[in-house]
């Protein structure tokens, strides 16, 4: 059971069923009296979005391993779960039902709510991971961003379902209003997972080359890819600066959150990255970025200091 557990990444999925209720129940229900906020989905239908985001992550994560059996020969002998504890074919299998189980509870939740469109992002979702693992993940640069896009897009589905269906011209303001913030929140998922997606290709250099995949720091060179690492790290941080800047300058503790647990972690970061040359450096600037990344979602507790 603990290899299957290890096979489908069950850290990283708690990861998303803690934002996604973190965002309904945290920032969306709590402002339903205060700004007027209306939410489409009941406990039971919002529990099948989320069961349905992590059956077609848990896919992901299969297939992925699948075809990344032999770079992880090189760069991961240790963590090997494919065809050393799971068959390959049973890990196909599995991806298969859980791809159909995802989408078609999307299938049927979008059809419940009266908005049958909305099934396309299931559809968007699992092809993406498929090509990724395939295809798109040996093609510099491109693999990291479709990645990074599905996590934003994790995180976007909630604001998708819970707000856009009952927009109405009465409470459009505060709909989007609130669908703003959690697409900033989505936003800066995709800028630290693309961070940290690069981070983990300059850490895969030698099992990537071999498998003759074109990564980036396959294409460029460790120290090329490095120094993208280094720009592309200040993206979130200026980012998050802006952020804090532009809306809550005059919330001293929300302020002070944000420097302490996610613009600080940052910049040590990239001041890592800057200085990184061994493996467990680039380990460690990983385990740092997906702090932030937990740091920075738990930033949502702080709205109700925020918005008054």
């Amino acid at each position: 059971m603990i290899h299957y557990l290890k096979l489908i990444r069950w850290q990283n999925l708690l990861m998303i069923v803690f934002v996604q209720y973190l965002l309904k129940y945290a920032l969306l229900v709590p402002f339903k009296d205060k700004h007027g906020v209306f939410t489409a989905l009941n406990n039971f239908e919002f529990f099948i979005l989320v069961f349905s985001t992590v059956c077609i992550a848990s896919a992901g994560y299969i297939i992925n391993d699948i075809y990344d059996i032999e770079t992880d020969k090189i760069n991961k002998p240790n963590r090997l779960i494919i065809n050393k504890h799971i068959s390959e074919k049973i890990g196909f299998n599995l991806f298969i039902v859980l791809n159909i189980i995802g989408v078609g509870l999307g299938f049927y939740l979008s059809n419940s709510i009266g908005k049958s469109s909305f099934f396309v992002l299931f559809v968007v979702a699992s092809a993406l991971l498929y090509l990724y693992s395939t295809a798109l993940k040996q093609i510099m640069i491109v693999g990291n961003i479709v990645i990074s896009l599905v996590v934003a897009l994790s995180i976007l589905i909630v604001g998708i379902f819970e707000l856009l269906p009952v927009m109405a011209e009465i409470n459009k303001s505060a709909q989007q209003t609130f669908l703003d913030i959690i697409l900033d929140y989505a936003v800066f998922a995709f800028l630290i997972n693309l961070v940290r997606e690069i981070i983990k290709d300059i850490e895969d250099i030698d099992g990537d080359y071999n498998a003759g995949m074109e990564t980036l720091p396959v294409v460029i060179g460790r120290d090329r890819a490095n120094s993208v690492a280094f720009i592309v790290s200040l993206l979130p941080t200026i980012a998050v600066i802006y952020y804090v800047i532009t809306y809550l300058f005059k919330q001293q503790l929300v302020v002070a959150y944000f420097l302490v647990f996610v613009v600080g972690p940052l910049i040590y970061a990239t001041i890592k990255i800057f200085n990184a040359e061994q493996k467990s450096d680039y380990r460690h600037i990983s385990h740092v970025l997906k702090v932030v990344m937990l740091t920075g979602m738990l930033s949502i507790l702080m709205y109700q200091f925020i918005l008054k």
